[in-house]
């Protein structure tokens, strides 16, 4: 019959926890807690020191649980015997099989004809006979491994000895790859990853085709080095180009220090010198040849918190020729991910792809209540110049320094003034060089009439001083100065109607329109005599009108209630977070904020319409035939996940044509079908579209296209379709792809538990 026994613990009496770990630390707990033991019948046998229990056995302790016919426990020996349908849980990990034994004394232990299920990473180990040579690695004999569910898995991997090292890596001897029961690949050895936390080793490959690289292998290595950084080294030997070789540093210090450096390069095998035996490797747009075998890209960014409240931004961006990032774009290490990685984790960018000049920036910075300071290092590096011109006059800012005060009140007294303040030095290795200083203090008279219509004059004095280095003209003066005053008149108002909602998800729509009327003025004057490095040298005569128009709509949506208080950490999670990742900036925690403090209402502003023109009071004074400017508008429609348009236009009165317009349109329905196109246009300059459509045609396959036109040479750019299938324990992406003539196809498989292979 069915009994508890409190005292006598199953592992041993006195028995410290440390000892008591099974399979995988499944028979650990607190030292204090008892085992409960209940059985058909119990036996002790003290000439062996060994207790019997048969019959229904059920051994339990806080998340473990043992099922068993029958369990023998030898006290002195500190070892254990369940035999007969054996089912240990833990948490929800499970070991099923006909027989258990267990050394508590070593950690170790051997399971017989069954199967253990890691939960945290789904994965089975099948086999003859499992053992448990160490706290957290196993060896079985005749074994099999999968990720998937039931008798007969999608795939599963064979051996005739496998090795697992939980969060670590596994091994086979002789393995056979089987999908579905069918052999499809035999290899005397495999190793494969089975982890969930960062660990330093091998990552899944990356294997593809094309034409300009042919037969490529991409293999990256990952270093854990601590729990503020890591490291992944990438070899990527290509057939026709010869073998890349890829650094990624990535570091985080805390919320404000954080930085990724990466660097590849290689010898390549293929030049192009400009002739017709070597024009397979250049670009129709480029005219320049390539001759260099010597190839590199150098980037980074990093952001620092500074002493005293200052910051400090670092990018780079070196790249050994103009063909580089064409030739490398895709990839792990290619200029799309790269490009993606940046903007998600430090908020910039990169120059585009077909950017010669490339932005070199160090940035120190520090915000006050009312004050701004900045302080640059800017290096731009053209490829072109640097490599093939006689004379390199790219512009370098070395450096420049602003301080700005922002807009703030004198006293009491009704009037505002700001300021901003530069000083730069201007280097070319070739041309003019020299130092500017420019300030520009400016002062404002809020006014309201009858709480309608708001009423701001102000008027600014620009003062600029260069004292030249070096000039072209030995004629002109090196030292000049320029004073100039401009004016300006700003009238608005504001109307608006809160109405009711047609839409369910929200009770309350906010239309505001506001109406802004602008005039500026600035005096003629001569300025031709003056040292020219950016458009700020030269200041045009405005005596103009700008009127515009915005008309926002803005959703009042129920707020939902909020948790009255943080959960506390209970059995089943840790009692402190796990240490950042750091290719990531870590996030300090929300704080859930009292229901006294949280707003009723969410707000969120769907829809924003803009308009504006400009009437020239100096053209029309001059007779001349466009006095209006083209007029300009934006349209931005953010309908949460299901739709966004985001456009902007500029229309020509004159020609009555659109001079220039960009409209983007993303949607997505419940299903996760997407769609996202583009269309861009500026007259005489570029005309092209771009889209991309993903279709779940169920809820294992998806269907995905890729598209991309120059409308203005009528070329296609980017052509491409393949399909996602994901399976319970695997998935396979397969895509086609035609980029400027670069034909391809790349086949990544996902093995749940194990990672990608492929590409």
């Amino acid at each position: 019959m069915p009994f508890f026994l409190i005292i006598f613990s199953f592992l041993g009496i006195g028995c410290p926890a440390a000892r008591a770990a099974d399979l995988t630390d499944h028979l650990s707990g607190d030292a204090k807690v008892p085992w409960q033991i209940s059985a058909d019948t119990v036996e002790y046998d003290a000439a062996n020191t060994t207790y019997h229990a048969r019959g229904n056995v059920v051994i339990e302790k806080q998340k473990t649980r043992l099922v068993a016919d029958r369990v023998a426990f030898n006290r002195q020996a500190m070892t254990a015997s369940a035999t007969g349908n054996v089912v240990m849980t833990v948490d929800n990990d499970v070991l099923t099989g006909n027989q258990i034994d267990l050394d508590m004394n070593h950690e170790t232990g051997v399971l017989h004809d069954g199967s253990i299920f890691f939960n945290k990473t789904h994965f089975y180990i099948r086999g003859q006979c499992i053992e448990k040579t160490g706290k957290d690695t196993y060896r079985a004999e005749r074994a099999s491994v999968t990720s998937c569910d039931g008798d007969r898995p999608d795939w599963v991997i064979t051996g005739r000895q496998v090795k697992v090292t939980v969060e670590g890596y596994g091994s086979a001897n002789h393995a056979l790859f089987k999908v579905r029961q069918v052999p499809v690949l035999y290899t005397p050895y495999i190793l494969f990853p089975v982890k969930t936390k960062r660990q330093s080793g091998l990552l899944m490959p990356e294997m593809g085709y094309s034409d300009r690289k042919g037969v490529f292998w991409d293999q990256p290595i990952f270093w854990a080095i601590n729990d503020s950084s890591d490291a992944t080294v990438y070899v990527n030997p290509m057939e026709e180009r010869g073998t890349k070789v890829g650094l990624e540093y990535r570091y985080a210090l805390s919320d404000l220090s954080f930085g990724t450096i990466m660097a590849d390069g290689l010898k390549d095998r293929r030049t192009d010198d400009g002739t017709e035996e070597t024009e397979r490797w250049a670009y129709d747009d480029d005219t320049y040849s390539r001759p260099n075998t010597d190839r590199y890209w150098l980037r980074a960014k990093i952001d620092q918190e500074l002493p005293a409240g200052f910051s400090a931004y670092l990018d780079l961006d070196i790249v050994s020729d103009q063909d580089y990032l064409d030739d490398f774009k895709g990839g792990r290490s290619g200029y799309h991910r790269t490009l993606d990685y940046f903007e998600s984790v430090f908020d910039r960018d990169l120059d585009t792809l077909e950017d010669n000049t490339r932005t070199n920036k160090l940035n120190i910075n520090q915000t006050w209540s009312h004050y701004v300071f900045n302080a640059d290092l800017l290096w731009n590096d053209n490829v072109v110049k640097r490599r093939w011109a006689e004379e390199d006059d790219t512009l370098q800012q070395l450096p420049v320094v602003m301080f700005n005060g922002l807009k703030q009140e004198v006293l009491d007294s009704g009037l505002y003034w700001d300021i901003d303040s530069e000083y730069t030095y201007f280097y070319r290795e070739d041309g003019e060089r020299g130092h500017r200083t420019d300030i520009h203090p400016r002062a404002y008279l809020p006014l309201r009439w009858n709480n309608f219509l708001s009423i701001e004059p102000s008027v600014g004095w620009r003062q600029t001083t260069w004292v030249m280095d070096r000039r072209t003209d030995d004629d002109l003066s090196r030292t000049s100065t320029r004073e100039i005053y401009d004016f300006e008149l700003d009238l608005s108002t504001e109307i608006s109607k809160i109405m009711a909602s047609p839409f369910g998800i929200a009770d309350r729509i906010r239309h505001s329109i506001k109406p802004e009327v602008v005039y500026a003025y600035i005096p003629e004057q001569d300025q031709s005599d003056l040292p020219y490095f950016t458009s700020s040298d030269r200041i045009e005569e405005a005596n103009r009108i700008t009127y515009s128009l915005t008309n926002t709509f803005t959703a009042r949506m129920a707020r939902p209630a909020p948790p009255s208080s943080s959960p506390s950490p209970g059995a089943d999670e840790p009692a402190t977070a796990p240490p950042p990742s750091p290719t990531l900036p870590p996030q300090d925690a929300e704080t859930v904020p009292s229901p006294e403090t949280v707003p009723a209402f969410n707000y969120h502003r769907f829809c924003r319409f803009y308009l504006e023109q400009s009437y020239n009071i100096a053209a029309a004074r001059e007779n001349e035939r466009e006095v209006l400017s083209d007029i300009y508008g934006e349209l931005e429609i953010d309908l949460g996940r299901y739709l966004s348009v985001d456009a902007d236009a500029e229309y020509d009165t004159y020609d009555t044509r659109f001079s220039a317009h960009n409209v983007e349109i993303r949607l997505k329905d419940n299903r996760g079908d997407q769609l996202s196109v583009e269309h861009r246009y500026k007259t005489r300059v570029n005309k092209s579209i771009c889209g991309t459509l993903s279709v779940v045609l169920t809820d294992r396959l998806t269907v995905r296209g890729e598209y991309e036109r120059n409308l203005m040479e009528e070329k296609d750019i980017v052509q491409g379709v393949g399909f996602l299938y994901q399976a319970q324990c695997w998935g396979m992406d397969v895509f086609f792809a035609d980029e400027d003539g670069d034909l391809s196809v790349s086949v990544l498989i996902n093995l749940m538990g194990v990672g990608n292979i492929g590409k």
